[in-house]
């Protein structure tokens, strides 16, 4: 299957990524078939709109953000499937926040999942979903040194079968 990872990008950010090759040490393919029937599968989210569970989890760090605008807080928060739109708090500096806590659900849809193990369609839903903040450094350096490897532990710990990135 071909991925055109460009197709969505605004025509004046195309010429800086489209036609550049792969990242140094980035040569393998990212994409890995799926190979378990989606009925028999448990799924899991991730959102890139920077929510948080209030009252229970820190909110990401804009403060940090603002000072240093290249950088964004790479870290990650479990969002239980039980969350209602009222215990979901919005930390990011590239968004609505407004629309984002009207609905929670048009960032990480897991009701909307949960509706879909239900009717059979996967065959379940992880009790944790994930969000990070999307905005990230340039060098993903500590999205490689730690953020990746601890969402991989969480999800194998969920029993992950398959992940949906719900970007913001």
């Amino acid at each position: 299957m071909l991925v055109d990872s460009f197709k969505f990008l605004p025509r004046t950010f195309r010429p800086l990524y489209e036609g550049r090759g792969p990242f140094q040490g980035e040569e393998e393919p990212v994409w890995a078939p799926f190979v378990k029937r989606l009925t028999q599968s448990r799924i899991a989210l991730l959102t890139s709109a920077g929510l948080y569970v209030k009252g229970s989890q820190a909110p990401f760090d804009l403060d940090r953000e603002q000072m240093n605008p290249e950088w964004g807080d790479p870290s990650w928060r479990a969002i239980p499937t039980a969350a209602s739109a009222g215990d979901i708090g919005v930390a990011h500096l590239h968004l609505n926040d407004e629309d984002l806590l009207a609905d929670p659900e048009i960032a990480l849809p897991m009701h909307l999942l949960g509706e879909l193990a239900a009717e059979g369609v996967i065959g379940g839903s992880v009790a944790e979903h994930l969000s990070v903040m999307g905005f990230q450094d340039r060098s993903l350096r500590d999205w490689k040194d730690r953020t990746a490897p601890e969402i991989v532990a969480h999800l194998r710990d969920q029993v992950a079968d398959g992940l949906i990135l719900a970007p913001a």
